[in-house]
């Protein structure tokens, strides 16, 4: 008979990442970022351009190419048009985040019980989700290092084979810089090299010389190489894309220092067991390990520090910052575990409010889904949602009066499971522009007819990768039109007017409009820059 109690916890954090990263990958529609990854790695297969990236066959040298490299090779296996195939790395690599992860945590002297724990509060925090199942290169690189710093510090701590893991290390961390350059360096590995010298010390270094050494060389060589090719074969663009990234720093979505205060928020239904376990005062004589409890502590808030220091910022930018603050909230966690039933009410009622506003909404789920969704062809996934998220709430509830911590958690784990396999594609309930119209209908005409087709003084990733192939720009600011007799022209809808002015060399044979807006015109989201006119214009005769 099968037993559940024989199942490691290993094997439990694998069912998990695979309900929570795995199901539903093609729910959500392409976002700006990912169409930008994707476009350049069909690119990759379509016009072989694997070493010198391109967008719309222009050069993109923005970000390092494996991430892009694991992408097309997924795109070419099970085909571009397939967003699982695209979103499928991304899945993958934060297995492979979550997985060292959990092996890690146990370096640090504590419980295999709390680096599960630990794990399933990172594997189900909020940005991580979204990282994860998103093709953007984030993860990727955090993702690598997080593999870095399992075999660092096995090279700090250990003198077996210290070269061996010295090697490894450099070739996770060069993979790591390989995907979006020195940015989880700065974000993830300095402060983790900062804290462990602050409470471990870097004791006997002296004779990790050679290792250390080794590390940098094998380590920067897979990290910079692809940087020196490109430096070299196309100097002009590399410079130039190099010198827009590098100002961006500076004067681009610049924010005050105490703008990532509100870090712990980025991590969803665990906000405030996260805020809690940053009250260092109040937490550290009732951890498991203090010196392990100051490691994680510190790691997090020097993370978020040198973060903070860089002028640009973005919410996303915090990702790596969600990675230490999972190992920290966990030594909260663990402590309600196993003391909850103790603790005093006004330190219960912090969990109380927090898991019982979870079950309040599972509970609320099926009033407020039939009310606020549209549910045509959406029946099933809301009755299974209902079903699911009602129930966890009811059992959530009860453990909570009962005061049984460790089932309270496990049934949080399984509400936000619920929801990736039942609620999440009820967001394509949102979705209802009457208007939509998706320009991979064009490729297809024009393909059909013949027909190339260009775009005048704007480039639309989404459109781009919706249409299938690269579409030739027209430059606003220096004009110059094909050589085509008939051609296919689009235009923002603004940029209509222009059209106009063609009538005395070109008639207009054919107009649409192209809206690739998912979200209803009246709500927020709708964006005009997704919409396109769209002209067949052929010369007229002498």
């Amino acid at each position: 008979m099968f037993n559940l109690k024989k199942i490691s916890y290993g094997q439990w954090l694998f069912v998990v990442i695979l309900l929570v990263f795995f199901v539903n990958l093609d729910v959500i529609y392409v976002n700006i970022m990912e169409a930008r990854n994707f476009i350049t790695a069909r690119e990759m297969v379509n016009q072989n351009h694997w070493l010198l990236t391109t967008m719309n066959n222009l050069p993109r040298y923005e970000k390092p190419p494996l991430p892009t490299w694991l992408t097309a090779i997924s795109g070419a296996l099970f085909g571009f048009k397939s967003l699982v195939a695209m979103r499928l790395p991304a899945a993958f690599i934060t297995l492979l985040l979550l997985v060292f992860f959990y092996k890690f945590i146990p370096f640090l002297n504590v419980s295999k019980k709390q680096a599960f724990l630990s794990s399933l509060i990172l594997a189900t925090s909020f940005y991580i989700i979204f990282s994860g199942r998103n093709g953007q290169w984030d993860i990727f690189t955090h993702g690598f290092m997080m593999v870095c710093i399992y075999y660092l510090w096995k090279f700090f701590s250990s003198d077996s084979r210290q070269i061996l893991n010295a090697c490894i290390a450099a070739a996770f961390f060069g993979f790591s810089f390989m995907s979006k350059g020195p940015v989880s360096l700065y974000a993830l590995l300095l402060p983790f090299l900062i804290s462990y010298g602050i409470v471990y010390k870097y004791q006997n270094f002296k004779t990790r010389w050679k290792g250390s050494n080794l590390f940098l060389l094998v380590g920067l060589a897979i990290g910079l190489w692809w940087f020196i090719y490109v430096r070299v074969a196309d100097p002009h663009a590399f410079l130039k894309i190099a010198t827009q990234e590098s100002s961006r720093w500076g004067n681009y979505n610049v924010r005050p220092f105490y703008y990532y205060w509100s870090f712990f928020t980025q991590s969803g239904i665990w906000t405030i067991p996260a805020f809690v376990a940053l009250l260092y005062p109040y937490l550290k004589n009732k951890v498991s390990n203090k010196k392990a409890y100051l490691f994680s502590f510190l790691w997090t808030v020097l993370s978020v520090v040198l973060l903070s220091i860089i002028p640009e910022k973005k919410s996303r930018y915090l990702l790596p910052v969600l990675i230490p603050m999972a190992l920290n909230t966990g030594f909260y966690i663990d402590y309600l575990f196993r003391r909850f039933k103790e603790l005093p009410k006004k330190e219960r009622f912090i969990v109380y409010f927090n898991h019982g506003l979870i079950a309040l909404i599972g509970i609320a789920f099926p009033f407020l889904g039939y009310f606020l969704l549209k549910l045509d062809g959406f029946w099933f996934w809301y009755i299974s949602a209902s079903i699911v998220l009602f129930g966890l709430g009811v059992f959530m509830i009860f453990q909570l009066k009962k005061k049984n911590y460790p089932n309270v958690f496990y049934t949080t784990i399984a509400f936000t499971c619920g929801i990736m396999g039942f609620g999440f594609p009820l967001a394509n309930a949102f979705l209802d522009n009457p208007k939509f119209h998706n320009i991979s209908t064009l490729q297809q005409k024009a393909e059909k007819e013949n027909l190339p087709v260009y775009e005048y003084g704007a480039e639309t990733p989404e459109l781009i990768w919706e249409y299938g192939e690269p579409i030739p720009q027209i430059d606003k600011e220096k004009p110059v039109f094909p050589t085509e007799k008939r051609f296919g022209l689009l235009t923002l809808e603004r940029d209509s007017s222009f059209v106009k002015t063609l009538q005395k060399e070109y008639t207009i044979e054919a107009t649409d409009r192209y809206d690739l807006n998912y979200v209803n015109p009246k709500k927020s989201g709708y964006k005009d820059r997704l919409i396109r006119s769209f002209y067949v214009l052929k010369k007229k005769e002498d």
